[in-house]
């Protein structure tokens, strides 16, 4: 990917957040300890997302080679070994990915190639590719290359974008998406139709289509599937 000025800055001020300031919020976000009302959720939203993006994938993935771009503390990376995937599991912060190292299961850790670094920077088929909330920060025409770029080496790539409500787009504007509190990166909500059309406008001939928007308090999160 010939990486933009607003690409590089917005993936690094991402990796500071998540390797530096948050990274024990994301921990127990992602586990089992207890969290408050909002966080809760969160939590809950993402579980589902999770299997949303699960469920456009076939459920035998023995054989197959699979990236998770943003793969945070590794949930998603151990769902995907467990239906026989060979997972690379890449992630811009060394802080989340020690901690999906230690999560994973024993049994599994030969199936999953756990890397810090940027997500574009993998190379090699794979046959399919995930990516949950860690495209969500990006502008629209970053994206569209984010996504042009990974579909030269991915069968299909489902992923999430943050949509274009308009609860979401006065969240923005006021700069109080969550978590506020933990000054994280804004994320910037996407139009489906007009993610499309830049596409085109790119030349990219490939397929995107909405699978389903989830909706849990403070979390909000449409699931896409592109097709090269």
């Amino acid at each position: 990917m010939s990486q933009t000025h607003t690409y590089v800055a917005t993936r690094d001020r991402v990796e500071r957040y998540f390797d530096r300031t948050a990274t024990k919020t994301w921990e127990q976000l992602t586990s089992d300890a207890p969290v408050s009302g909002i966080r809760a959720t969160v939590r809950a939203g993402r579980d589902r997302m999770r299997d949303v993006l699960l469920g456009t994938l076939p459920q035998d993935l023995t054989g197959a080679r699979v990236l998770d771009a943003g793969c945070g503390t590794g949930a998603l990376s151990v769902e995907l070994a467990k239906r026989g995937a060979q997972v690379v599991a890449v992630d811009i912060s060394p802080a989340l990915i020690d901690i999906a190292r230690d999560r994973c299961p024993r049994a599994l850790r030969r199936m999953i190639d756990f890397q810090a670094g940027d997500m574009t920077a993998h190379r090699g088929h794979f046959d399919h590719a995930v990516a949950m909330d860690s495209m969500i920060y990006y502008t629209q025409s970053d994206l569209a290359a984010t996504l042009a770029d990974m579909g030269a080496s991915v069968g299909t790539l489902a992923f999430t974008v943050a949509p274009k409500t308009p609860l979401l787009m006065l969240m923005w504007r006021a700069g109080k998406l969550f978590p506020r509190g933990d000054k994280s990166p804004v994320m910037v909500p996407q139009s489906v139709p007009s993610l499309a059309q830049t596409l085109r406008n790119q030349g990219d001939k490939g397929h995107l289509r909405e699978v389903e928007r989830v909706t849990s308090g403070f979390y909000i999160s449409t699931a896409l599937e592109y097709r090269p």
